[in-house]
């Protein structure tokens, strides 16, 4: 049996969402123990001209359910960004999950020759599916999970790279 389009996207989404919502909590942990304001932290970024961490982890959910809803031939469904506290951006990567979750493996898979459009800055751009997913939406995905684990981790949070894995599937052999 062969990889799948679907096989290759909906599990990483899952376990990279999963562990941010992780990394969240840790944040949250980290700022109460502090005794500092989360906006704070929420405001940080790593460089002036990066995203702050409340605008990866927007990012990052909208890699996820962007890519993986057009890949499966529908339209993304459209969120706010504006969430303000930690609580909000969880409910946000809830929702993703949600969603991520309920797409139709079947017309993902479908779409490795499809072409994709979709936005790109003031643009669009446009792709075959399988090239969609393996150099646009998995890069970009990887790219705000990580900067979002960079960016706790500089502001103090006590984090190592099992928080940014997660749970992901193997068992220990001896």
């Amino acid at each position: 049996m062969s990889y799948s389009m679907s096989q290759n996207l909906i599990p990483i989404c899952v376990t990279g969402l999963n562990a941010l919502s992780g990394v969240l909590d840790k944040v949250a942990a980290h700022a109460a123990a502090k005794k500092t304001d989360p906006s704070v932290l929420l405001g940080w970024r790593l460089a002036p001209d990066m995203f702050a961490l409340a605008r990866q982890v927007q990012v990052a959910c909208d890699q996820a359910k962007n890519g993986a809803s057009r890949l499966a031939g529908i339209d993304p469904p459209k969120f706010e960004d504006n969430e303000t506290t930690i609580d909000q951006l969880k409910e946000r990567i809830a929702r993703t999950l949600a969603h991520v979750k309920s797409l139709d493996a079947v017309a993902i898979d479908a779409s490795s020759e499809r072409e994709i459009v979709f936005p790109l800055g003031p643009k669009k751009a446009k792709m075959k599916g399988a090239d969609y997913l393996n150099h646009f939406v998995l890069p970009n995905f990887f790219f705000h999970l990580t900067a979002s684990y960079a960016i706790a981790r500089n502001f103090g949070t006590d984090l190592a790279k099992r928080d940014f894995l997660g749970a992901i599937p193997m068992s220990i052999v001896e």
